[in-house]
């Protein structure tokens, strides 16, 4: 783990607002998956939205995982690294002909979550091999916005036309070699993984679908972002896991690869953003600490309500107060915390927003233009890879080009 002096010490050589991830800490999230479901064709194929890092793509592609893309330049770069195109499984939804066209060409596996797509693939693509996305009709998660199961989603087939899927799918001799579900980001409940499994499982006939070579069963693996959030029993999950895959298998009368696709699970606790206060600001009832980044630099509190802990790096022994951490853009919304009680606050001091690694780079823009943090990633103590921040020439320059 990184020490808080460490940060420090990044922070006053790199300059802030600063990304660091713990490199180390990412491959023991990816091992832990393998600890905890114990099933010798178990494949962990990293969602590549959760944070599109090089360095720590690198990482993961030499320790074995695969990559789930949900767009054509999500594949391009995983391609770009390194990734066997086997490994690669392409998920995207309401995609374009074009789209569908050109990832099609690249040898990837892609992942059809619509009869409309099935019906058009199979008059354009006759003979392909691909995936099917189901709704698993089940929903659970932190936040009604990332729900992937149930009525309100647009993802997936239902479960309900599992043989229309198959008839369309003969029509134009597509061979369907596995078949795919997510339930949600931040799962609640272990019930829930297991649900999904029994839902999907249970259309995955073999005289449905006698080719299949895998199942795919989504992410979505809670992380604990409050340091009282009771922890999922991941170990008792995954043999229940294990044991429910071994069933079906036997059943089907073949042995399946069984795919998962973390992303939060892996690069969320890895990350944190680091960042300075310059100015506090005594507002009626409100104490505002103003930072030097803001929403579009972490905009899961903002766009999610999520929460993340913060931590006062270099006064952390200070008085406890009650404050609405703010950010620097030009808006009212722009906070990280509201009403956070935190060690004395003063100006100059730096705040570490930790659980950064997912879902906060990766969902970053240059709103108000103010470009990106730059990006450190850690090994074994020290930095192994930096990725400056363009300047605001930079920026201007790239908006200016033609």
């Amino acid at each position: 783990m990184i020490s808080n002096e460490k940060y420090i010490e990044l922070a006053r050589t790199y300059g802030t607002p600063l990304f660091v991830y713990d490199g180390d800490l990412m491959l023991e999230r990816y091992n832990d998956l393998f600890r905890f479901i114990p099933h010798e064709r178990l494949c962990i194929h990293y969602a590549l939205k959760a944070n599109y890092n090089p360095a720590l793509l690198s990482l993961l592609r030499d320790a074995g995982a695969g990559i789930d893309a949900v767009s054509p330049g999500e594949v391009v770069l995983a391609l770009a690294l390194g990734f066997d195109p086997e490994k690669i499984i392409y998920t995207a939804n309401n995609m374009t002909d074009a789209e569908f066209d050109r990832v099609m060409k690249t040898g990837v596996t892609v992942n059809i979550g619509s009869l409309s797509r099935l019906s058009k693939c199979a008059k354009s693509h006759p003979g392909a091999k691909i995936c099917l996305r189901f709704n698993p009709d089940v929903c659970d998660g932190d936040n009604v916005m990332t729900m992937t199961g149930g009525d309100l989603t647009k993802f997936g087939i239902l479960l309900q036309d599992a043989d229309r899927a198959a008839e369309i799918a003969a029509g134009g001799n597509l061979h369907i070699i596995g078949l795919h579900e997510h339930t949600d980001s931040g799962l609640q409940h272990a019930e829930s993984v297991l649900k999904s499994m029994d839902n999907l499982m249970a259309i995955a006939t073999g005289e449905r679908f006698p080719e299949l070579e895998f199942l795919d069963f989504g992410g979505g693996f809670k992380v604990p972002y409050k340091d009282d959030e009771t922890p999922i029993d991941y170990i008792s999950m995954g043999k229940k896991i294990a044991e429910k895959f071994d069933n079906f298998c036997a059943v089907y009368g073949k042995q399946l690869l069984m795919r998962f696709e973390p992303g939060k699970f892996l690069s969320a606790e890895c990350g944190t953003l680091i960042m300075e206060v310059n100015t506090i600001k005594h507002n009626r009832s409100r104490t505002i600490a103003g930072c030097n980044s803001g929403f579009p630099q972490l905009i899961r509190p903002v766009l999610y309500g999520a929460y993340h802990k913060i931590i006062n790096l270099t006064n952390p022994d200070g008085k406890p107060a009650l404050y609405d951490v703010c950010g620097n853009i030009c808006e009212t919304g722009d906070r990280f915390a509201e009403q956070r009680e935190l060690p004395e606050i003063r100006e100059y001091d730096l705040l570490a927003i930790k659980n950064a690694g997912a879902y906060c780079y990766s969902m970053g823009s240059v709103y108000n233009l103010r470009p990106m943090p730059a990006e450190a990633v850690i090994r074994n103590g020290e930095v192994a890879d930096f990725r400056k921040a363009l300047t605001d020439e930079e920026l201007v320059t790239r908006i200016l080009q033609k």
